[in-house]
């Protein structure tokens, strides 16, 4: 189940790749907010991190973006901090990469999978979370980010985002043994 439109974005305070804490009461107030859950291993985030990479860096003058990996590093170790870092350079991610070890943010905001997307406007509002773009590893869609584009820049002309909105499509986040949603 999707979390409903206008739920408000749970606080967070996570370390970063290079162990500076990020804490979302700290990021630019009265800014549309993209929380991205990503990881590394992940065939669907690899076939669109290019593409998030370059349109996050577009957006970044006007829109506030932070990643988060919650994924079982033990179990899935290309998802802990040499392997996101590996990523964020190949990717050029220009936004903070957070780690959510004890998976409760990934709990918090009902992330799905790999890569999830959620907007929320200026008063920190859920308006979007869904799919980047239609493209997924194995179909001949190009890999544009138009679904995201498109919510942001309704978001940033103060303008409602329509229904019904496409969920995200990818690999189920990695739990650890009982951390799973309930």
């Amino acid at each position: 189940m999707m979390v409903p439109l206008g739920t408000p974005a749970p606080p967070f305070a996570l370390p970063s790749l290079d162990g500076e804490i990020v804490a979302s009461d700290g990021l630019a107030a009265g800014r549309p907010l993209l929380v991205m859950f990503l990881s590394n291993h992940c065939p669907y985030v690899r076939h669109l991190e290019r593409e998030l990479g370059a349109l996050v860096a577009e957006y970044a003058p006007r829109v506030t973006a932070v990643a988060i990996c919650s994924n079982d590093t033990e179990r899935y170790p290309d998802d802990g901090v040499e392997g996101l870092t590996e990523q964020a350079h190949r990717a050029v991610f220009t936004f903070p990469y957070l780690l959510d070890e004890s998976q409760q943010i990934a709990r918090d905001y009902q992330a799905a999978c790999t890569p999830d997307f959620f907007i929320y406007d200026g008063q920190r509002r859920l308006v979007y979370r869904g799919e980047f773009d239609e493209s997924r590893p194995r179909n001949d869609a190009p890999v544009t980010g138009k679904a995201l584009r498109e919510a942001l820049d309704l978001v940033l002309a103060g303008q409602p985002v329509p229904e019904p909105q496409v969920p995200s499509i990818g690999c189920g986040i990695k739990w650890k043994p009982g951390n799973g949603p309930s």
